[in-house]
């Protein structure tokens, strides 16, 4: 893989009693605010900035932290922006929205 900045979309829905839900979610989001990478979160997902090896490492850990929340099964859905001649940005898609 390139050592590029792609966008990576991540949602992940954690079997947990429905109250319990956001809860668990906002663990994967705190592994993503702790692992550097620029991100927004959005209200379906969350999407990710960085080189595809490290926003593949962010997705795996959120994924465990998941688990150790107590999510019996998760189901993890991933959108993935990648350009063979350069950066993907969140700016690029979205700055003039804000």
């Amino acid at each position: 893989m390139h050592n590029h900045t792609i966008n990576l979309a991540l949602q992940i829905l954690p079997q947990v009693a429905a109250d319990k839900v956001y809860a668990v979610v906002d663990e994967a989001i705190a592994v993503i605010h702790n692992s550097g990478v620029k991100y927004r979160v959005c209200p379906f997902e969350t999407v990710m900035e960085g080189t595809y090896d490290q926003l593949m490492e962010v997705v795996k850990q959120a994924q465990e932290v998941c688990f150790k929340a107590g999510a019996g099964q998760i189901l993890v859905f991933m959108k993935i922006q990648n350009n063979s001649g350069g950066d993907v940005s969140i700016e690029d898609k979205t700055g003039k929205y804000d």
